[in-house]
């Protein structure tokens, strides 16, 4: 007769459920709980930090003056409602600069987008002096943006700049310090020429962001679409442009940030004249500051808000919040 071992009699080893149970069981003082939540605060803290104190508070103090009233000396008069933001929208300047600013993100990041692809694509191939011609696209990145706008702005002088000067020997201007000269005295030209320094400093971040992505495209995708007939154009179009999306939906994205955000070239170059006609809203709101503290922190709140916007629609534009790429 076989004798049938008891899970509970004295000497038998535990079973795998009892072994579960068993540590299960055991109690985990709240200390320990304690010390295991609060491992990766020294890893995340410097970052916490830095966020806190230069995104967050910010925020939350420029929320905060822009719902305070400031007197003509700059001290604070105590709260204000939304009357800051009424006094704003009030402003009969402020239709032309929100357009005004659509038009410079819209032109500064479209054109240099095209132009960085195709150089971009130039520097992907071999030819002589390569090495020394990306090496001199750095130089217009490596400059300070406020020393190239006035740079420009002595270039575009009236009587005496470079530009005036060439243009007067092939003979478009006519005559130095005349109205055709003085490009940035008159809101059109200046306000293309501002246009053109903004690609100008735009280029280089972008080419080597596009150059980047090229370089990851494996050949063996371009000998597969040669063995398949593709044309030079529909591989271009249809196997380099998607494999670099990645790389061109983020330098369209800072370059967007950035321009938005921009302010020395048009500050350098005519501080948003004549008059405010070739202010954006970053111009405008530091205009703004001049006569009322409140009114430009409301300019701010609105600007803050515009990027959010135009992060949000980027994102949802470019599928990056779903799963499918």
């Amino acid at each position: 007769m076989t004798q049938t071992t008891h899970a509970g009699a004295p000497g038998a080893a535990p079973g795998p459920d009892e072994a579960a149970k068993a540590v299960s069981g055991r109690q985990v003082s709240p200390l320990r709980k304690l010390a295991r939540a609060l491992e990766p605060v020294p890893w995340i803290a410097p970052a916490t930090g830095l966020i806190l104190f230069v995104v967050i508070w910010p925020v939350i103090s420029m929320f905060q003056t822009s719902r305070e009233h400031f007197g003509s000396l700059g001290g604070d008069m105590g709260s204000a409602g939304w009357s800051n933001f009424s006094k704003l929208f009030d402003e009969t300047d402020l239709p032309g600069v929100l357009f005004r600013t659509v038009v410079w993100v819209v032109a500064v990041v479209g054109i240099t987008i095209v132009v960085s692809l195709a150089v971009a694509n130039l520097f992907n191939k071999q030819f002589p002096g390569r090495r020394v011609a990306r090496w001199a696209l750095i130089a217009p990145w490596a400059a300070s943006v406020v020393m190239t706008s006035i740079v420009f702005s002595w270039m575009l002088d009236p009587s005496n700049g470079v530009i005036n000067v060439f243009l007067h020997q092939i003979g478009i201007v006519k005559n130095y310090n005349a109205g055709n000269a003085a490009w940035l005295g008159h809101p059109v030209p200046a306000f293309c020429w501002e246009i053109f320094v903004g690609v100008f400093v735009s280029i280089p971040f972008t080419t080597y962001a596009l150059l980047a992505g090229l370089q990851a495209v494996p050949a063996e995708v371009y000998e597969a679409a040669k063995l398949d007939g593709a044309s030079p154009a529909r591989t271009y179009f249809s196997v380099t442009l998607p494999l670099i999306r990645p790389a061109l939906l983020v330098a369209i994205l800072i370059n967007v940030m950035n321009v938005f955000n921009s302010f020395p070239i048009i500050w350098e170059m005519t501080k948003g004249g004549p008059g405010d006609q070739t202010a954006t809203t970053t111009i405008f709101m530091y205009t703004l500051k001049e006569s009322d503290i409140g009114e430009a922190a409301a300019m701010s709140v609105v600007n803050f808000g515009f990027i959010i916007v135009i992060v949000l629609l980027f994102l949802r534009a470019s599928k990056w919040n779903s799963s499918e790429d």
